[in-house]
C-alpha cells in the first residue's frame, strides 16, 4: 500500500449502506416513482432500458416505506454478472427506489469520491474479492454484511481526484479507438453486403431462376430419439453447430448410427447444411475431407453442379440480412424452413463464367471482412487487458 494510502471496509466509508425495498409484480404500477434494478446496473454505467422501467404509486412507496435514491448514489448489483458490479445514479429527472439485490451507497464526502470508487469496482481485484464471498447453488450473490465488509484503498481525496481525472481521460481514448477499429468492422461489412445487394439485384443476360429442388438434392437428417436410436454412437451436427459460413464444432454431440444409415446421414466435403429451426436459413458449407453425421434440424443440400453451392449460401445470408427470407418460414413461436419451402425456394443462376467472377469476388470481400473482424477482436482484447493493467496500478498506488 502507498504511503499515505489507508485501507478501509466499503461500509466503513458509506454514510449510507442499505439494500433497496422487496417490491413484488403486485406492487408495480405503470407510472409513479420509478423502481432500478440491477439490469440497469452496468460495469460503471447506468443502463437507463427505458423501455423496460418499473414504477410503483406514491401510496405504495409509503406503505412500504421505501428508501428514496438520489442522483450521485451509487448501486452496486449483489447478483450476476459479475457480482458487485456498480455505477452512479444519474440525475433521470424521476423520483426513484431501487430493488432489494441492489445496495445503495452514499459516501461519506471525507472518505470517498463516488467516481473513485465506481473506477475501482471496475478492477480485477475488487471483482475477485467479491466472488470470493458470493454464496448460492443456481446463482451466485453477495450478502450485505458481507460486499460491506470488502476492503477498500483509501487515498488523500486530492490523489482520489488525481487518480480519476487520469483514468478518465485515458478510459475516453481506449472508448475512441475501440469505437473507430468497430466503424473499420461496420463499413466493410456494409459494403460487403452492399455487393453482394447489387450482384444479385442487377441480374443481366442469360440469368435464370431455378428451384432448389430442380438443381440439387436435399433433406433432412436423423431424430433424435433415444429409445429408438440403434448403432454406434457418433459425433453429429445441430443447429447450434451451424454459423453463417462456418462450423462451431467445440461442443459436438453424440448419438447412434447404424452402418446403413451413413449415406443417409453424413454430409461430404461441398454439402451445405441449412438451419431447419433455431436459426432458419442459417447456412454453411462443410469442407473437410471426413464425412459429418447430422440430425433432423438440418438440411442437407448437395447441387448437381458443385459450384453453385457457395453462390447459394452467399445468396441465403443476403435474403436474411435484407428480411426477404422469413417469408419462406412457418411458425408462429419458433420458426421453420421446412424442406417442402426450401424445395420451392428460388435461386436466381447466372451463367457459369459469370457465377464464377462473382464468387470470387464474393470471397476476396469476405476475406478482408473476417480479417478486419480479427484484428477488432485482437484490438478489443488489447485494450480490455490495458485497461484492466491501469485499473490495477491505479489502485495499489503505481500509477
Amino acid at each position: 500500500m502507498k504511503k499515505g494510502w489507508q485501507t478501509k471496509t466499503l461500509g466503513e466509508v458509506c454514510e449510507v449502506f442499505a439494500d433497496g425495498d422487496w417490491i413484488e409484480s403486485k406492487d408495480q404500477s405503470s407510472e409513479g416513482i420509478r423502481l432500478i434494478q440491477t439490469g440497469n446496473v452496468g460495469e460503471g454505467v447506468f443502463k437507463d432500458r427505458a423501455e423496460k422501467a418499473r414504477y410503483i404509486s406514491e401510496a405504495t412507496f409509503k406503505r412500504l416505506r421505501c428508501t428514496e435514491i438520489v442522483d450521485g448514489d451509487c448501486l452496486v448489483s449483489r447478483l450476476p454478472d459479475p457480482v458487485g458490479r456498480s455505477c452512479i445514479l444519474p440525475d433521470t429527472g424521476e423520483r426513484m427506489i431501487t430493488a432489494v439485490d441492489c445496495t445503495i451507497l452514499r459516501f461519506n464526502p471525507k472518505h470517498l469520491l463516488p467516481t473513485f470508487f465506481n473506477l475501482f469496482s471496475q478492477s480485477d481485484d475488487y471483482l475477485t474479492t467479491v466472488a470470493k464471498e458470493c454464496t448460492g447453488t443456481t446463482r451466485n450473490r453477495i450478502s450485505r454484511s458481507n460486499l460491506g465488509l470488502t476492503p477498500i484503498p483509501v487515498p488523500p481525496l486530492p490523489e482520489q481526484q488525481r487518480i480519476v481525472g487520469l483514468l478518465d481521460e485515458t478510459f475516453e481514448g481506449l472508448a475512441t479507438a475501440k469505437a473507430n477499429a468497430e466503424k473499420n468492422l461496420q463499413n466493410a461489412r456494409a459494403l460487403f453486403e452492399s455487393h453482394l445487394q447489387s450482384v444479385f439485384n442487377q441480374r443481366g443476360p442469360g440469368w435464370v431462376e431455378k428451384h432448389v429442388s430442380e438443381i440439387a438434392k436435399h433433406s433432412l437428417g436423423k431424430m433424435l430419439d433415444k429409445a429408438k436410436n440403434k448403432g454406434e454412437l457418433q459425433p453429429y451436427l445441430r443447429n447450434i453447430n451451424v454459423r453463417w459460413f462456418t462450423f462451431d464444432l467445440s461442443d459436438l454431440l453424440e448419438m447412434p448410427f447404424l452402418p446403413t444409415e451413413s449415406e443417409k446421414y453424413t454430409a461430404i466435403k461441398g454439402d451445405v447444411l441449412i438451419c431447419e429451426g433455431g436459426y432458419p436459413g442459417r447456412a454453411a458449407i462443410w469442407n473437410e475431407d471426413y464425412p459429418i453425421y447430422f440430425q433432423k434440424a438440418l438440411h442437407r443440400v448437395r447441387f448437381h453442379e458443385p459450384e453453385l453451392n457457395k453462390w447459394f449460401v452467399y445468396y441465403l445470408s443476403v435474403q436474411d440480412s435484407s428480411g426477404q427470407l422469413k417469408q419462406y418460414f412457418s411458425g408462429t413461436g419458433i420458426q421453420h424452413f421446412t424442406g417442402e419451402v426450401l424445395a420451392r425456394f428460388p435461386i436466381p443462376v447466372p451463367p457459369l463464367p459469370e457465377l464464377r467472377r462473382a464468387v470470387e469476388t464474393f470471397d476476396a470481400l469476405s476475406a478482408e471482412t473476417q480479417r478486419l473482424a480479427a484484428i477488432y477482436s485482437r484490438k478489443h482484447a488489447a485494450l480490455d487487458a490495458l485497461k484492466k493493467s491501469l485499473l490495477h496500478q491505479a489502485f495499489t498506488g503505481a500509477l
